[in-house]
């Protein structure tokens, strides 16, 4: 598959085990909404050019557990997931030059805001 996906997995596995500030801190919410809309569109992506697995849907279910987030903070965070997901699920329907494209914009994302979470929040 493309580049990245082993550093992006690296930098939501340094995620899921630091320890992370989590009071009602709005600018920890903010991109760890943008993280689990981040996966929601990889999930799809990947699936749509071949991968064929959940990897990334498990990798958001990681997030909720270590998160262990309040119903409504859970709600929002899934509600993030699925957003990234229809996103891509309304425009590609085969995997394209452009879908390949933003995996790769959308891996990089992903591998820079777990990494910032993990900088600015981790204790």
């Amino acid at each position: 598959m493309r580049n990245g996906s082993a550093l992006f997995g690296l930098a939501v596995a340094l995620f899921m085990a630091a320890p992370v500030a989590r009071a009602n801190d709005a600018t920890y919410e903010t991109p760890l909404l943008r993280l689990a809309e981040v996966l929601g569109s990889i999930h799809y992506l990947r699936n749509l050019c071949g991968e064929g697995s959940d990897v990334w849907r498990g990798k958001m279910e990681e997030l909720l557990e270590t998160e262990a987030p309040t119903p409504a903070r859970r709600e929002k965070l899934i509600a993030s997931f699925n957003r990234g997901y229809r996103s891509f699920a309304g425009t590609y329907e085969n995997c394209t030059d452009q879908a390949l494209s933003a995996i790769d914009h959308y891996m990089n994302e992903g591998s820079r805001i777990s990494s910032e979470i993990v900088q600015r929040y981790g204790n």
